[in-house]
């Protein structure tokens, strides 16, 4: 894959914030498998096949499975993922649609299933319909 711009020429300064800001993240204490998850996840509602590409391939690395990595987008139907990682992958919706669902206080709240601080309940709801986005 070959990015259109490489963003880290074309405006280093915010890149550069930008970097320390993700080393930021992998200091909270939530594990690389979950972030990455994530990372995956929010890079598939933005469509950005570099971004896919490249959080694919560092999970595999990391020892994610081929049938997690398919199922991702169907998370909510699928029984290979955690509370924990449902409770992420919702907060992670909630945030990245924050247009669309205006991140609802339901999306973060701590999950009690999930037992873990800033990751939120993965009853996070759609405003306008109740379903699941």
């Amino acid at each position: 894959m070959t990015p259109r711009l490489n963003p880290f020429a074309a405006a280093p300064a915010p890149m550069q914030k930008w970097l320390d800001f993700s080393k930021g993240i992998l200091q909270t204490g939530l594990e690389e498998s979950l972030m990455e998850l994530v990372e995956i996840r929010a890079s598939q509602i933005n469509g950005c096949a570099v971004c896919i590409h490249m959080h694919t391939a560092a999970a595999r690395n990391r020892g994610e499975t081929e049938q997690r990595l398919y199922l991702l987008d169907a998370w909510r139907e699928s029984p290979l993922y955690s509370a924990r990682e449902r409770a992420a992958l919702a907060w992670t919706e909630a945030l990245t649609l924050v247009s669309e669902t205006h991140a609802p206080s339901t999306a973060g709240t701590a999950s009690k299933s999930a037992s873990a601080p800033f990751i939120p309940s993965p009853s996070a709801r759609r405003p306008d319909d109740g379903r699941f986005r």
